[in-house]
């Protein structure tokens, strides 16, 4: 079944053309790259997808699971099953992570008709899901982001994935800021999850690929996909850079 089906979308923002007639359709449980210099509008992408005010899209559809989703609000978007990781996770002073990661739980919990999760249950779980992907128990109490290295953001990013088990996931640059043994940490929690959810990985590097093993590879240049294929773009990529002729 085709879970996001992105038709021919052009977008604007601050009167400047980002996205030109792009286009990219993912089945369900399939793994999808999107690599390409800066300036190519794949974190442009990645925003429109949840709903960013500032991004206007001028023309084209986009369907989700067969829903117009440029109708749904942001919370709307989340809800259904749609996860974004952010390129730069922001902080917010005075919430603490536990108490943003338990009120996210249960709002999707209450959309999809099921009973809370007691304090202690939550409990459990969120820890469960710190010790496997190695998140120090005191980031609970922190406030959400604050403080956080670059590396500790997206790790935390994963972190709300792990709670919220979305149907699709875009991942923009989660590879950006990781050391060696995190971009493999990462690469075992995204590989655990391309059983149960279909992912979009926005990225400029082919290391954390090679790790997760993509089903589709798409290269992005002026605002649309240029090229599609499999992991062996990358290769080309590390050899010739962007260069359109030599993919």
């Amino acid at each position: 079944m085709t879970l996001l089906d992105i038709q021919h979308i052009s977008v604007q923002t601050m009167g400047k053309t980002i996205l030109d007639g792009f286009s990219l359709k993912i089945e369900e449980g399939e793994l999808h790259a999107i690599m390409g210099p800066n300036g190519a509008g794949k974190s442009t992408l990645a925003h429109v997808l949840a709903g960013h005010p500032d991004y206007e899209v001028t023309s084209g559809r986009i369907f989700f699971r067969g829903k117009d989703l440029l109708a749904l609000e942001p919370s709307e978007r989340s809800l259904a099953g749609l996860f974004l990781s952010f390129q730069y996770p922001v902080d917010i002073p005075g919430v603490s992570n536990e108490e943003f990661l338990e009120k996210v739980v249960q709002e999707k919990r209450k959309f999809l008709g099921k009973p809370p999760l007691s304090k202690e249950e939550f409990t459990t779980l969120l820890q469960e899901k710190m010790e496997k992907m190695q998140i120090a128990s005191s980031f609970r109490k922190r406030g959400l982001n604050e403080g956080f290295s670059g590396g500790e953001k997206k790790k935390n990013e994963l972190l709300q994935m792990a709670l919220l088990c979305p149907e699709l996931a875009i991942l923009d640059e989660t590879d950006s800021g990781l050391d060696v043994d995190a971009i493999r940490m990462s690469a075992d929690y995204i590989n655990e999850c391309k059983s149960s959810c279909s992912l979009l990985l926005i990225t400029h590097y082919a290391r954390l690929l090679t790790l997760v093993q993509p089903t589709h590879v798409h290269i992005m240049l002026e605002g649309k996909v240029v090229r599609s294929g499999s992991l062996d773009l990358c290769a080309k990529i590390e050899e010739s850079g962007y260069k359109l002729e030599a993919l």
